[in-house]
């Protein structure tokens, strides 16, 4: 009797109109860390290097996330890592997307309308600002 009172108070918070599953669940309650370790670490690792459980059994390389700045000159591309994080938009040439269309999946989660949508970019923003806090400062003074 828990069992199935506990399965129905689930079913019935995916059900719930307009984010309010993400309030049940407390994914606006979470910071851009917690959502990180929560939707991103089995790949990504916990400290973003690329080095998750999950990555040595993908066919692609995982990147480390810690410098993406210093890949691009010393300047965070928090546009292009918005997008890919989102993956609604991007086209791909050739074959699947390995990485998860998480903005589909966040909205999905959070009702599927335009108050998901709007939490959805809340959330992928907050994924955004902590991937830009956690960028690794390359030492000028070390050789390239």
């Amino acid at each position: 009797m828990v069992r199935r009172a506990a399965a129905l108070a689930l079913l019935a918070a995916f059900c719930l109109p307009g984010g309010a599953a993400a309030q049940v669940f407390g994914l606006q309650d979470l910071s851009g860390e917690e959502l990180f370790e929560r939707f991103c670490a089995a790949c990504h690792g916990t400290e973003a290097r690329g080095d998750g459980p999950v990555a040595q059994s993908l066919n692609v390389a995982v990147p480390d996330l810690t410098r993406l700045a210093e890949r691009r000159g010393g300047r965070f591309p928090a546009h292009e890592v918005r997008e890919t994080i989102d993956g609604r938009s991007l086209v791909r040439a050739h074959g699947t997307r390995t990485m998860p269309v998480w903005g589909y999946e966040l909205w999905m989660e959070q009702g599927g309308d335009v108050t998901a949508e709007a939490d959805a970019r809340s959330l992928i923003g907050r994924l955004v600002r902590y991937l830009e806090s956690i960028q690794v400062v390359a030492d000028p003074a070390l050789p390239r």
